[in-house]
């Protein structure tokens, strides 16, 4: 499986076909699908310039992708830096009206388990996110876990040779604890083709867009997300 993630929290320099509000949020996303992606993720964004998880906007942003998306698996992030008070934070996804239907989740951020309990009380499904070992091990420590519908392998250096060891680190500890969960690699920036083709020959899921890369295998730049869903697609399959 390959998940278009479509924007992140890039700002407005990194691509000019960086989805800000929802109807391009929702473009890209189908476009992205049409080019061979089977979910979404995506960052949801005010029309103040700030990521945002409050309702209205949540709203916006899932009726918009779902619109011209049915039937297609939609998630978001929970990151803390969107708003940094856990209880603040947790009030907005206890009154979302329009649920996503999944959330990305990372595991060293405080006050996780809390986060995790209002999302799985509202039907939201979670995917663990481990940026290095010491959240794997914390994510091997959580009695929930198994709870979780997939495990993201998220190294966040900025070498290949790094996130390579980050990510052998994470599975000597997912091998024991969470051996059956599914799991979905991906890189960022100049890890990130290397960690595509990673996931190919790990035979995992993985993710592509703007989130995480501008730029094709080859180096030279995107026009879209689709473009980058397609690149994916290609670089998967060499290690077939």
């Amino acid at each position: 499986m390959i998940k278009a993630a479509i924007n992140g929290m890039r700002n407005s320099d990194f691509h000019p076909r960086l989805p800000f509000n929802a109807e391009q949020a929702a473009t890209e996303s189908q476009r992205s699908i049409a080019a061979g992606a089977e979910a979404i993720h995506v960052h949801v964004w005010h029309t103040n310039g700030a990521e945002s998880l409050h309702p209205v906007d949540v709203t916006r942003f899932l009726n918009a992708v779902r619109a011209k998306c049915p039937d297609i698996p939609v998630g978001l992030s929970t990151g803390e830096w969107i708003v940094p008070n856990l209880a603040e934070r947790l009030q907005m996804i206890e009154a979302w009206d329009v649920t996503p239907d999944f959330v990305s989740l990372n595991l060293h951020e405080d006050g996780f388990e809390e986060v995790a309990r209002t999302l799985w009380q509202k039907g939201v499904a979670i995917e663990a996110g481990l940026f290095d070992f010491a959240a794997a091990e914390k994510f091997s420590r959580w009695s929930e876990r198994e709870s979780c519908i997939r495990i993201l392998l998220e190294p966040n250096e900025t070498t290949v040779e790094a996130a390579t060891a980050t990510v052998a680190a994470i599975e000597s500890i997912l091998d024991t604890t969470a051996p059956t969960i599914p799991r979905l690699l991906h890189g960022l920036d100049a890890t990130t083709w290397p960690m595509v083709r990673l996931a190919a020959k790990r035979e995992y899921d993985t993710r592509i867009g703007f989130e995480d890369t501008a730029t094709l295998p080859g180096g030279r730049m995107a026009q879209s997300n689709e473009e980058l869903v397609r690149a994916a697609i290609i670089e998967m399959s060499k290690d077939e």
